[in-house]
């Protein structure tokens, strides 16, 4: 399946509007969907939308902790993990039972530690402090292969700086969901965020 790499954070989702949320974000073209562990019955969440989009999508989990919460997201049909930070037995027992591994990383001995436990791609959070020039310095001495994604301060109108910075894609967040959000807006911001990523991915 190849998906876009931009990634939806539905913080505070609930079960009831999880499914709703996921096929808006689907049609859009965003088919990478997080659902953090600290949302209202996360699991349940992750459930539903991974037994109704398992095969349009990819549903993971964020804010995981622990190895324990790392099966417990495989269980409920979970297929990648993001942490918001560098925690090696986390990213040892994703990569362990074939999961994608998305650690949290700000500094260069943190993306050099998650890629040595075997990370799928680094998450450089909070994005906004680091900004694009922060993250290009970073980005200038590690593996050129290794995906690169800025989470927590990136929009569709800086897409383009962190492009330039070397980025793989993104991580959205309050920009593309927040609790009380209805389907429409979702899918209103998703369609802008995925236009924005698009271009930026033509220049």
């Amino acid at each position: 399946m190849n998906h876009r790499h931009i990634i939806a954070i539905l913080r505070g989702i609930t079960p009831p509007e999880t499914v709703a949320v996921c096929e808006a974000l689907v049609a859009a073209g965003i088919t990478m969907i997080e659902v953090p562990l600290n949302s209202p019955d996360a699991l349940t969440s992750i459930a539903l939308a991974s037994n109704a989009l398992g095969d349009k999508a990819a549903i993971g989990a964020g804010t995981v902790l622990t190895k324990k919460q790392v099966w417990a997201v495989a269980d409920a049909g979970g297929t990648f993990i993001v942490s918001p930070n560098t925690n090696k037995a986390v990213i040892e027992e994703t990569v362990r039972i074939q999961m994608l591994s998305y650690p949290g990383v700000f500094t260069p001995t943190e993306a050099f530690r998650a890629i040595k436990a075997g990370a799928t791609g680094l998450k450089f959070f909070p994005a906004e402090v680091l900004g694009a020039k922060g993250i290009k310095a970073i980005k200038a001495v590690l593996p050129p292969e290794m995906p690169v994604y800025a989470v927590g301060g990136a929009n569709p109108d800086n897409f383009s700086e962190f492009f330039a910075a070397g980025c793989t894609g993104f991580g959205l967040g309050t920009y593309i969901y927040k609790p009380g959000m209805d389907v429409a807006q979702v899918a209103e911001r998703a369609a802008i965020a995925v236009a924005a990523y698009d271009k930026g991915l033509a220049q």
